[in-house]
């Protein structure tokens, strides 16, 4: 009996061409698990696909709801956003996704797990982090840094190679956009990206939504619930927070919502530029973050920022399965305890415009913030205040004088 490997399968050409390259340089019999994070549509055909290159299994596993849950909520409660812009779209996905595969070689009995990431990308340092974490006994295989074997270079050599094997779908030579999609983003590289000192062609590129410019003149009225920094319903409706998002998608794609270019520093150590549409992940984050600026107090909001920013970095990395990240994730999760009340905002052209907050937990005191003087604020004490915290300032400017004259 042949030994297995397990191929993280997408469908696409790469890890088509895999199939076959597996076989005749391993021979291994090769059992496929496609991971569903929400990719939609691209799941269509695959089992066919599979069967036809040569797989002799395929698993469709869908852990929508466990990527919701278990990933993307903690990274909205951190408020993790790498770089001030990139809200981790594809790096939130694949801890969840290496997991899946090494329980998939668990029960095959596997030996190996095979993912098409190129040797360029932040993608093999997430999965390969991950499988080491939880199953570091298996051996990893990565045709684009296997030099003497993996020959391929471009799309046309890999459907060449395919027509050599008995494979012949119906993919394309044509160049288009290097995408990752899921329930909460798509991506994209490539093409006129590559340069960054072109713009891009949104009307070429966009798919949940379309730009600003192009959004309907009329604003519109979203509101939203959380419980213990956790969606629970949207504009009145108590819904699961995957489908909130669904839902978020629609609305902030409508309206031109989450549209990002940036030039962002990946893991192996170059930059490198894309185009995110995260429509639904920003509205998402953003009512999140109206809701925290009421509730926290001022020490904690100020620490919880640098934490987010570390979580941020440690997701980016592909270190999920690591004690920093279950230490930074029981802070955050403190901080969430008392995060619940309504979020309402306008979705405007590209922008997200606060209309109204509350919640049961609320630090805002009206009376204090008001100009009127209230029982708990006496305007005299301010003055003693002023003078022990600006007491360095004045001392070191005394001693300055000292020693000028």
């Amino acid at each position: 009996m042949k030994e297995k490997v397990i191929l993280a399968y997408s469908g696409g050409l790469d890890t088509t061409a895999i199939i076959p390259w597996l076989k005749e340089n391993y021979d291994y019999d090769v059992v496929c698990v496609c991971i569903d994070v929400g990719q939609g549509n691209e799941l269509d055909g695959l089992e066919e696909r599979a069967k036809l290159s040569g797989a002799e299994k395929l698993y469709i596993e869908d852990i929508v709801d466990e990527f919701v849950d278990e990933y993307i909520i903690p990274c909205v409660q951190a408020n993790a956003v790498y770089e001030n812009k990139y809200l981790l779209g594809t790096s939130m996905a694949r801890p969840g996704i290496a997991k899946r595969l090494v329980e998939i070689a668990r029960k095959e009995g596997a030996v190996a797990i095979c993912h098409g990431a190129t040797g360029k990308g932040n993608d093999q340092v997430r999965f390969e982090l991950g499988i080491k974490a939880l199953a570091p006994d298996l051996k990893i295989i990565a045709p684009w840094r296997c030099n003497d074997t993996w020959k391929m270079q471009s799309r046309e050599d890999e459907i060449e190679y395919c027509k050599q094997h008995g494979i012949d779908l119906p993919f394309s030579a044509d160049s288009s956009y290097s995408r990752d999609r899921n329930l909460w983003h798509i991506s994209h590289e490539g093409l006129e990206l590559e340069d960054p000192a072109n713009e891009p062609n949104y009307d070429h590129l966009l798919v949940l939504g379309v730009t600003p410019e192009k959004a309907p003149e009329e604003g519109e009225y979203v509101t939203m619930t959380f419980e213990k920094g956790k969606p629970v319903s949207l504009n009145g409706k108590a819904m699961k927070a995957s489908d909130i998002i669904k839902e978020l998608n629609v609305l902030g794609g409508k309206h031109g919502i989450g549209i990002v270019d940036i030039v962002e520093n990946r893991v192996v150590g170059m930059k490198s530029r894309g185009v995110y549409e995260t429509p639904g992940g920003t509205i998402l984050m953003e009512a999140h973050a109206q809701l925290e600026e009421l509730i926290l107090d001022r020490d904690t909001l100020a620490f919880k920022k640098g934490i987010g920013n570390k979580f941020a970095d440690v997701v980016y990395e592909g270190k999920w399965f690591t004690p920093l990240r279950e230490a930074l994730q029981a802070f955050i999760e403190s901080t969430q305890e008392y995060v619940t009340g309504e979020v309402k905002f306008k979705l405007y052209k590209g922008n997200i415009i606060k209309a109204g907050t509350t919640s049961p937990y609320s630090l805002y005191s009206e009376s204090l913030a008001s100009f009127t003087t209230g029982e708990l604020y006496d305007h005299h004490d301010a003055e003693g205040f002023i003078n022990l915290f600006g007491l360095s300032l004045k001392v070191r400017a005394l001693k300055e004088l000292e020693r000028n004259n």
